[in-house]
Parts: C-alpha cells; sequence; structure tokens
C-alpha cells in the first residue's frame, strides 16, 4: 500500500513541476516545421526546381528528417556564402538560430506529423513560376542535345518586336529540361543591333554570345538562371530595367549532355511596371579573366580584375562567377580618396550560383575602382577538380574556368547611355599568382593607368 501511495505521489509531483515549469509542448511537423520550410525552403524544394528533393507536405519530408538535420546544423542549408561581416543582404535566406532548434528537435523528437488542424495553408505558385508574369517568352522550338560531347553555347532569336517602350520591374527564366540547362541569359536585342541581324528566329546559333566576340550594340541583359538563383527583382530600389520599343530577346543557353539524347524548350517570364520607375536599373559585369593561366597541383591561384566608374551610381546586387576549381571572391572598392572597402567575401560552390541584393545601396562615386579578387584549387585536394594534372585556362566550358562578377546598378538618370559606365582601369586583368596573395593585392593600392 505504502509503495502504491508513494508511486502515486511522485507522479502528482511530476505534473506540477510540468505545470510549474511550462513543460515544452511537442514539436510536430504541422505546427512548427512546415511554416519554416515554407519561408526558408519551398522556392527550392518543390517539383521541377534546383534542389532534388520535395519538402512541400509531410509525407515528402519526413524521409529526409535526419539529412535536413544535419544540413541546417552545419549551415549547408539553406546555401548562402556571404560573409556576415561584409555586407548585408535582402535576400538572406539564412535560417534564425530558433528556426534550426524547431526543426533539430522535430527531428530528435521522432518527427511526428501533429494534428491537421495545425497546418497552414500551403504556399501557392503561379503556375510553377515565383514571380506573377505579364508576359512569357518561349523559345519557338525544341533545341536538341546529343547524348556526348561539347556543347558551345547556343544563341536562339525570338522575334518579340515590343509594341511599345516597358519597363521590367522582375524577371524569372525557367528551363524547359533542367538536367541539360546548365545556365542561361536573357538579352534584350535592341532595334538598332546588328547583333543576330539574319538570324532565323528559332535557330541556335553558336556564335555571337559576348565571350565569342559578340558585337554589343545595344543589348542589355534582362534576365539570368543559375542554380540556385531564382527570379530576380529590380523593383527593390524604386528601380526597373528598359527594353525599348521594337526589340526582340535572345536566349543565351550554356548546355551540357547527360549521356543520353535530350530536348529543352525554355522559356523566361517578365512583370512590368505600372508606372516609369524613378531608377534606371542596369547589369554589368567586370572583365572576364581570359588571361588566367592556373598550373597543375595549384591550391591557392589568384586572378585579379576591375573596373574603374565613369560616373556616380549606386551599386545593388552582387553575382560572382567562377567554375569547378574556383574557391573563393572577394568584391573591394577603392574610392577616390583611397580608401578602401570590402563589401562581398565568401566561399564558391559550382552547384548554387547565387546572387546577392544589397540591404542598402552602396554610393559608387565617379573614379571609383571596382576590384574582384579570385581564388582557385586545382589540386587533388578539390573533390570537384576533374583532372589536377591539367594546366587550366580560361573557357565558357565547365572544365575550364572563368572568374568574373554580374553588377547590378542604379541610376537615376532614366535615359542614361549604360553601356559606357564603366571603363578597364590599365591592365585590368592582373597576372595570377600561384599560392600567394600579397603581390597582387599589393598592387591595388597603385593608381589605375589611365
Amino acid at each position: 500500500m505504502l509503495l502504491r501511495w508513494t508511486s502515486a505521489f511522485n507522479l502528482f509531483l511530476v505534473a506540477i513541476a510540468g505545470s510549474a515549469f511550462g513543460a515544452s509542448p511537442a514539436v510536430t511537423f504541422n505546427k512548427d516545421v512546415l511554416p519554416v520550410l515554407q519561408r526558408s525552403c519551398q522556392r527550392c524544394h518543390r517539383p521541377g526546381e534546383v534542389a532534388p528533393m520535395s519538402l512541400l507536405t509531410y509525407q515528402d519530408a519526413r524521409p529526409w528528417a535526419k539529412a535536413i538535420k544535419t544540413a541546417v546544423l552545419t549551415r549547408k542549408m539553406p546555401p548562402w556564402f556571404a560573409d556576415a561581416n561584409y555586407g548585408h543582404f535582402l535576400n538572406d535566406p539564412t535560417l534564425s538560430s530558433k528556426d534550426v532548434s524547431t526543426l533539430v528537435a522535430w527531428v530528435d523528437s521522432g518527427a511526428p506529423e501533429g494534428d491537421q488542424k495545425d497546418k497552414p495553408a500551403p504556399v501557392t505558385f503561379e503556375d510553377g513560376w515565383n514571380i506573377k508574369p505579364d508576359m512569357i517568352i518561349e523559345m519557338p522550338k525544341e533545341f536538341h542535345l546529343p547524348a556526348t560531347g561539347t556543347i558551345d553555347y547556343q544563341n536562339i532569336l525570338v522575334k518579340v518586336n515590343f509594341p511599345e517602350d516597358k519597363w521590367v520591374v522582375a524577371a524569372e527564366m525557367r528551363p524547359g529540361n533542367p538536367q541539360v540547362v546548365h545556365h542561361m541569359r536573357g538579352i534584350i536585342r535592341g532595334p538598332n543591333s546588328h547583333w543576330m541581324r539574319d538570324a532565323v528566329p528559332g535557330e541556335a546559333y553558336e556564335t555571337g554570345d559576348d565571350v565569342m566576340n559578340r558585337n554589343d550594340e545595344g543589348e542589355n541583359l534582362v534576365g539570368k538562371f543559375n542554380p540556385g538563383l531564382g527570379a530576380q527583382d529590380f523593383s527593390l530600389y524604386s528601380s526597373a530595367k528598359f527594353v525599348p520599343k521594337g526589340s526582340d530577346f535572345v536566349f543565351n543557353i550554356h548546355y551540357t549532355a547527360i549521356g543520353k539524347p535530350a530536348t529543352d524548350q525554355s522559356k523566361i517570364g517578365l512583370v512590368f511596371a505600372k508606372d516609369p520607375p524613378r531608377a534606371r536599373y542596369y547589369t554589368a559585369n567586370l572583365p572576364y579573366a581570359r588571361n588566367m593561366v592556373i598550373p597543375p597541383g595549384e591550391r591557392n591561384a589568384e586572378v585579379v580584375s576591375e573596373v574603374t566608374a565613369q560616373r556616380d551610381l549606386k551599386l545593388v546586387y552582387l553575382q560572382p562567377h567562377m567554375h569547378v576549381r574556383g574557391k573563393d571572391y572577394e568584391f573591394r572598392l577603392i574610392y577616390p580618396d583611397g580608401k578602401t572597402e570590402t563589401i562581398y567575401k565568401g566561399p564558391w560552390d559550382f552547384n548554387w550560383q547565387l546572387g546577392y541584393d544589397y540591404e542598402t545601396p552602396i554610393n559608387v562615386p565617379k573614379g571609383t575602382r571596382l576590384v574582384g579578387i579570385s581564388h582557385f584549387d586545382n589540386s587533388v585536394a578539390n573533390p570537384y577538380n576533374p583532372d589536377p594534372t591539367k594546366e587550366v585556362r580560361w573557357g565558357p566550358q565547365n572544365w575550364d574556368e572563368m572568374s568574373a562578377a554580374f553588377i547590378g546598378i542604379v541610376i537615376p538618370d532614366l535615359g542614361a547611355d549604360l553601356r559606357q559606365v564603366f571603363k578597364a582601369s590599365g591592365p585590368s586583368l592582373l597576372p595570377i599568382v600561384p599560392g600567394r596573395s600579397g603581390p597582387t593585392l599589393a598592387a591595388l593600392a597603385k593608381p589605375a593607368a589611365n
């Protein structure tokens, strides 16, 4: 009798303690985890997107519970590479400590589903889009890929002939076949351009790309697709991209063979401004490092490229670009008074080629030098290196290398000719310095050549 009374009393004490100290309620998928996935994961983790699995429902997510825990604890997911000490970004998807704790607690408690009444409404996607397009431009016909071999960049003209001037506030490029589209660019071909003037609409051409001596006579980059990049929003700074009346459109696509014949028919969605913007958004880029030569086995080869601003502007976006030997990237501003500021620094991951929207536009006075510094690992220590015994040079294919950066700028002058906004700063591509950074970086302190 005494034993039975003691056991009951102990249970009574446990109940009082739980009530007094507020025992934590069970963490469930429907109530706690799904809202986190909707905010931070489902843009990529859904059918047809870049991520390898869907996380839309409990049935989708439950088999990946342990992998989710590992990914968030190691900060591998969501992917984000910007060092928090250098710049703050509007599109930073980094999970809060609270969100990480929620996901870990859910997995550790057995990943329960929870009550259906706690489930939030599903996030709706616009027929697969992350935006609601006002216009969709699609390749007129399928492009047929061979099973194997090198496929040069393809350029496909679409005769749009925009009936009036347009301002684009958002764009999203969507591959028809994500397995074969490595990346692509959407280019506005101005009404007076001679580039691809004699092209047959819908036919694919291997010449005309800017890395193959493209004749730039008013073309404007209006959209991009890279792994993990997603839709681009140009309205964040009361700005938009300009499309002149009479323009056409060109798909510039880098395809990769997958071991069997395949087809692709990609498209782009555009959202137009209802009223003229207060500023013009333009995408430029640092010069491609065409002189790079990375020795076999080199673990920390460095290349530097730079341009000088020819007018006052605001920098709002940055997207570094390298290939599989890329290691890390840094972006600096050297102001006319000599002050140097690093505005981006982070490791490189070829599988997630992200863009970074600055939280606050950065004022770049005329005469400022914009400098990109990249490092490459051509050694056996790089698990993605296809051949550490090979000397690597600049080239468009994945087994070649690149060092570049796409730069988003805004200017209040809506009618500005932005093709001359930057000038190469003397020898804009400094020689590569294998294994050392000092001598090359020291050169940045020198005045730019006229």
